[in-house]
């Protein structure tokens, strides 16, 4: 409007100079003119206020309308997965999975071995959040049956400034046993864990609690000796594990941790064993202790950590003792130990997980990431004289975030029967 009378002006003004009798008519055609181009100046301006007055009220209303859509749709995120999360993000629910196809071939020696190819593992996992308790399901397809396939199963509740867990999930015990599949070193575990002294018992059905700070973790599990797939039984076993991190800067790390378990046998519990694959996956074994589920006898254990990330540098090691008691004679005395080290090639750094007290696996630039890798590994029943050994050379390269190539030569050692089998293992991994 503002615009309009100005416009008005303007031509009362032009009128006015017009008015002298004296001015001729040429001049008077050009006056009107003029009048006519002001009055549909002024009509054009007086349209533009019209639109512009509703456009700022469609603005309004779209950004109303934006408002409400971001208070009640729905967010969908889909970097490195599939992620929902409501409105009111009282719910969430997260779609991942990881696939590990491995190759291997031996160098035979005295034992009979078979290379091939098979799944490592072939899991989807479904987690998320709902009315403050947190949620996993997750299956290994490469596993067997539904039940043999069930890895972590279990809801989590934050409280006591910790978190509850029931469910079926991995014990607080050895350091590289809680490290992720996907960011283990090597493309097997070393003798410390669910692949050696826990042998076959590496998820199981309780409860736990776990804490942790900025450099510290502590954590607790009670549960049943009854993996998924176990038949049902009264045995009962404890673990508890603490980690200490002095020095956790952004490029350097030193952990020390220990942890205690004790598996106690009792009605209907299988036998509890620990056995090394000295030369691989798929390659020969040897028993190395027992404890029969008949016995109700217990197997207690103790295990020592010590980590450290500088720069590309990296190097982890436990030692483990465990008495696995017998119904006749004396209990026999298990120990094991490794110690195991990587060098990124193209910079590269491992990050320290504060929460779990584990490393994970180097940010991955564009160019690629490419890491040298090494372990010893060696277990001994001191009782019966039974030891084996392997030492591995690896080579990891980390195309992106996701996708993974892995390279390990294993050579094995069976203290028993002399065999020096040798494995090459290759494994192509894909998780997101």
């Amino acid at each position: 409007m503002r615009h309009t009378l100005l416009a008005v002006a303007l031509v009362a003004a032009c009128g006015t100079a017009a008015s002298p009798a004296f001015a001729q008519s040429a001049q008077d055609r050009e006056i009107a003119e003029l009048k006519a181009q002001i009055a549909a100046l002024a009509s054009k301006i007086e349209d533009l206020e019209t639109r512009s007055d509703a456009q700022s009220d469609i603005n309004i209303a779209t950004q109303e309308n934006l408002d409400k859509m971001a208070t009640t749709n729905p967010v969908v995120d889909t970097k490195g997965g599939i992620k929902i999360t409501s409105a009111d993000k009282k719910f969430e629910a997260q779609i991942g999975g990881r696939v590990q196809f491995d190759a291997y071939a031996f160098d035979r020696d005295i034992a009979a071995t078979t290379g091939t190819t098979e799944f490592r593992r072939a899991r989807l996992t479904l987690q998320g959040k709902a009315y403050g308790w947190d949620y996993k399901v997750e299956q290994d397809f490469a596993a067997g049956t539904n039940l043999e396939g069930m890895r972590d199963v279990f809801i989590a509740k934050s409280a006591l400034g910790g978190k509850f867990t029931i469910g079926h999930f991995k014990p607080y015990r050895s350091m590289e046993e809680l490290t992720s599949s996907n960011e283990i070193l090597m493309m097997e575990r070393p003798f410390a864990s669910a692949t050696g002294l826990f042998s076959g018992r590496q998820f199981q059905q309780g409860v736990g609690y776990l804490r942790a700070g900025g450099n510290y973790t502590a954590g607790f599990t009670a549960f049943n000796l009854r993996g998924a797939s176990g038949s049902r039984n009264e045995g009962v076993g404890y673990a508890g594990r603490v980690t200490f991190a002095p020095i956790n800067t952004a490029d350097s790390t030193l952990h020390f941790g220990a942890w205690a378990s004790n598996e106690n046998n009792n009605l209907g519990s299988a036998d509890l064993s620990a056995v090394a694959n000295y030369a691989g996956r798929r390659g020969p074994s040897l028993t190395i202790a027992t404890v029969t589920g008949a016995s109700r006898n217990q197997v207690t254990a103790y295990g020592l950590e010590a980590a450290g990330s500088f720069g590309p540098m990296f190097f982890q090691g436990e030692y483990a003792n465990a008495t696995f008691g017998q119904p006749i004679g004396p209990d026999q005395d298990v120990a094991t130990w490794y110690l195991q080290g990587s060098w990124h090639l193209n910079g590269g750094h491992k990050p320290y997980k504060a929460g779990t007290g584990v490393f994970g696996s180097a940010p991955v630039a564009d160019k690629g990431l490419w890491e040298l890798t090494a372990r010893y590994d060696t277990i001994e029943n001191k009782d019966l004289n039974r030891e084996a050994s392997s030492w591995i050379l690896g080579l990891n390269y980390y195309v992106n975030p996701n996708l993974r190539f892995m390279f390990n030569y294993t050579q094995g050692d069976n203290e028993v029967t002399g065999d020096e089998t040798g494995q090459y293992a290759l494994r192509t991994q894909f998780a997101w």
